[in-house]
């Protein structure tokens, strides 16, 4: 493949925006399209590619906006659709992407739809949802479980029927087996793309089609205490059916027509599930979100085994993604430590694959300790005391060490780390040791050279500590090795007599030293080498 005719979304760098805790310029603790707008520059220079932005659409903010109440507006919290148009006329004068979340499995029960919906049977939007008798003793349809506790099914006293949530009961699920549904929401889609977006993020993609029967789900028989109740059931029934395939295929469609778009999916499955995604002869999402990297061990032959087993299941053309952390899990820094989080980096964007990058992870943000009577998150909520909420990884982001790390004038929405005057933005573009400094580093070179952006990819060596892999393009060939682990290692593939000069490393005083033969590794260290003939 050559890089020019690489499209946009391979060779590119995403970087997710939480766009309540990105920049404040109203001065209502809460981040806007306008705090966006004024950080493009910084994103420019960190080699950012594409935008992707968490849904900003109206929304009673049940659930922060994946609630959403109207599909085709801005809410006044972030601003208006002017905004919005400045804000991705500047993206693309900068030669950068936006995509946008398009949350298509459920409305909040706050919008038009629903409320047509649920005014009585007759009405001809009763079928845009789930509707199901009580069973003959009042009880609900079937045992499937909402992902943030309790049941799937809410009440409805007035029409007499049960309606599915497969979240909150304020997200009542669409049902995507009626084709006016469909419809709606492909029209959805053409709105935005005629707005000049350039892809969408589609939230929660395998759970868009439920089993027509509504069968129980069966028992989890690895379910522990302490995990969420929804995990007690499998959710073989209300996730990941046969026919969904299709509709990721007319979703895939629409955008073809729209020129070089791009549609990334949230999946949460096994790899030999997750690849089905990409559809049959590739016209499925472009990019099914590949997660291994949140919710592996971080051992390195787990790793390894997973990234090889990964490329083995990918189907032919289809293309890798790879990406440490989202809005929904613990901060990469927080579950490996600030050391590892750098081998992480140098793992992510050395990779075969378009990588994404969550906002914070370039200066080392950490999760933030919320405490119980602060928790906004629902998930939180409605499981408490199993610290389940994700507001800790959503926190603002520190820009420098002035009040509130330059975010808002006033009280954030929710608390800075505590020591961000210590560990932001400003600060870390100046020192030329610091994780955004060593991010920038790795960007440019990945963007430079063929072999890391569209290469080959080949595994070398693996142990209990270490993995090593080789990018090539044409004569061109890197070696990476990452340590991870704390303690020292040894790369020893004499084998291979490979010789060449470290060019990026964790710990920069590694670089322009030469590799021949064994190399000693420190605790978390990484390097990227250029190979020799």
């Amino acid at each position: 493949m050559e890089q020019k005719d690489a499209l946009w979304w391979q060779r590119g760098i995403i970087y997710q925006i939480y766009p309540r805790s990105y920049q404040d310029t109203n001065g209502d603790g809460i981040g806007d399209l306008k705090g966006i707008i004024s950080r493009l520059e910084y994103l420019h220079w960190l080699g950012i590619d594409v935008i992707w932005i968490s849904p900003i659409y109206p929304s009673p903010m049940k659930d922060f906006g994946y609630d959403i109440s109207n599909y085709t507006d801005i809410h006044p919290l972030f601003g208006s659709m002017s905004d919005f148009d400045e804000l991705i006329a500047q993206v693309h004068t900068l030669g950068m992407k936006l995509i946008l979340d398009l949350v298509p499995n459920h409305t909040s029960n706050e919008h038009p739809w629903f409320i047509e919906s649920r005014s009585g049977r007759d009405n001809p939007k009763r079928d845009w949802y789930i509707w199901k008798d009580a069973r003959e003793d009042g009880s609900v349809p079937n045992n499937w479980l909402s992902v943030f506790g309790g049941n799937g099914w809410e009440w409805d006293e007035q029409t007499k029927q049960y309606y599915y949530h497969a979240f909150l009961k304020e997200q009542p699920d669409l049902n995507w087996r009626n084709p006016d549904v469909q419809q709606a929401m492909y029209n959805v889609m053409r709105f935005w793309l005629d707005k000049g977006v350039d892809g969408f993020r589609v939230d929660v993609m395998w759970h868009m089609i439920k089993d027509d029967e509504l069968r129980d789900n069966p028992l989890n028989p690895g379910y522990a205490d302490l995990q969420a109740d929804y995990n007690k059931l499998l959710p073989v029934y209300s996730t990941d059916q046969p026919e969904v395939h299709e509709i990721v295929k007319q979703m895939r469609v629409l955008v073809d027509g729209y020129g070089e778009k791009v549609i990334i999916g949230e999946i949460y499955l096994p790899i030999e599930k997750l690849v089905t995604y990409y559809g049959a002869n590739n016209l499925g999402a472009h990019l099914p979100f590949n997660f291994q990297l949140l919710t592996l061990p971080w051992e390195a032959l787990q790793i390894s085994s997973a990234i090889d087993a990964y490329e083995a299941a990918l189907p032919e053309n289809g293309w890798p993604n790879w990406v440490l952390g989202n809005h929904d899990q613990q901060r990469i820094a927080s579950r490996i430590g600030l050391g590892q989080a750098r081998v992480a980096a140098m793992l992510l964007l050395t990779l075969r694959g378009t990588p994404t990058i969550y906002y914070g992870e370039e200066i080392g943000m950490k999760d933030v300790p919320i405490e119980e009577d602060q928790v906004q998150d629902p998930q939180g909520l409605n499981m408490p005391g199993k610290h389940l909420s994700r507001d800790p990884e959503r926190t603002p982001m520190p820009w420098d060490n002035s009040a509130n790390g330059g975010f808002s004038k006033v009280k954030p929405w929710l608390p800075l780390e505590r020591d961000y005057k210590r560990k932001n933005v400003q600060l870390q573009q100046d020192d030329p040791f610091s994780m955004l400094t060593f991010y920038k580093r790795l960007i440019d070179v990945r963007k430079k050279e063929r072999a890391l952006s569209v290469g080959s990819y080949r595994p070398v060596y693996a142990n209990h500590q270490l993995i090593s892999y080789i990018r090539q393009w044409n004569d061109d060939k890197f070696l990476v090795v990452l340590n991870l682990t704390h303690g020292v290692c040894y790369f020893t593939p004499a084998h291979l007599e490979l010789k060449g000069t470290i060019i990026v490393a964790t710990h920069s005083e590694l670089e322009g030293l030469p590799l021949n033969g064994t190399f000693g590794l420190g605790g978390d260290e990484g390097i990227l080498v250029r190979l020799e003939e």
